[in-house]
């Protein structure tokens, strides 16, 4: 599997980098596909739907206003650590929670290792992630899959469910369409019992919206300066979609969808995420539990 070498230098260790044994190295790309088969996925779905829940009735019910992006996080790194790492105690995500912080904006930059850098931070961050985790050979083996997997289900998930509320938000026609669907799904289920892969597949409709936020998404770029002992790092960030077609419309998706490769979110051809569906997944159980329980508008 190729990644850019910011990504190689930081999640995997340099005494490991190019003298993994062969059963290793052929271990570490199947553990990825291990986590993504349909028989993990469907023991997925009731714990994002607990997580959800809970996530939703800790931080969203006593409050009138949230930002969604930082609480979604919040709930997408809880899930991984659960998923991925069988880390169930709250407290122990929350210690992951900051040297992950610091891991993140560095992990596609230039590989830079100057003081106050992107990449010198993500450094840093590492190093209190291998105080964490232990030092062991063994164990630096299977954290690389563990960051791995964390960062691909992590903050581009995040993206995608923060801006398929927006959408949902932006058009309340939309809204309710989708809250009817999730109502007869909802209505079907007794009380406590969670939802199922089988329950998922039914969400035709609101995948189709959050493919569609996902479409309509906005080119963006963001400036921000950093200042260490004299040296000032100017950052930029583009994230970029396709701006065709700007009219609102999920139903595009309904049978073959739009022409291949028009719609690339997840890439395409065998060079596919392989992680689509658990991102799915994960998107429709957190989007099922917002609109039955919240009726919700944007605020400027």
């Amino acid at each position: 599997m190729w990644l850019p070498s910011s990504l190689t230098k930081v999640l995997i260790d340099p005494e490991i980098r190019g003298d993994l044994p062969k059963q290793t190295r052929r271990r570490m790309r199947g553990y990825l596909l291990d986590f993504l088969k349909p028989e993990a996925l469907k023991h997925y779905v009731p714990v994002k739907d607990s997580v959800a829940k809970e996530h939703l009735m800790r931080d969203w019910f006593p409050n009138d206003q949230m930002r969604v992006f930082p609480s979604v996080k919040d709930y997408t790194f809880t899930l991984a650590c659960r998923n991925f790492m069988n880390i169930q105690n709250d407290q122990d995500v929350k210690k992951l929670c900051a040297p992950f912080a610091n891991i993140m904006p560095g992990l596609f930059s230039v590989p830079d290792q100057h003081p106050g850098t992107p990449f010198n931070t993500c450094g840093q961050g590492r190093e209190q992630d291998e105080e964490r985790s232990g030092n062991g050979r063994q164990r630096r083996g299977d954290r690389a899959q563990d960051n791995r997997l964390l960062v691909a289900s992590h903050e581009t998930t995040s993206t995608a469910i923060t801006m398929t509320v927006n959408y949902l938000a932006q058009f309340p026609h939309i809204y309710d369409q989708v809250y009817k669907e999730q109502q007869e799904i909802a209505k079907n289920k007794h009380d406590g019992e969670t939802l199922t892969l089988e329950d998922t597949q039914k969400m035709k409709y609101s995948w189709n919206v959050a493919c569609e936020s996902m479409r309509l998404s906005p080119r963006h770029r963001e400036h921000s300066e950093k200042q260490h002992s004299g040296l000032c790092t100017r950052l930029t960030r583009i994230l970029s979609t396709s701006r065709t077609q700007r009219s609102s419309d999920p139903m595009r998706f309904e049978g073959g969808g739009p022409v291949p490769f028009s719609f690339v979110p997840f890439g395409g051809g065998p060079r596919m995420c392989p992680g689509k569906e658990y991102a799915r997944i994960q998107i429709l159980t957190f989007i099922h539990n917002l609109v039955v329980r919240f009726r919700f508008e944007k605020v400027d």
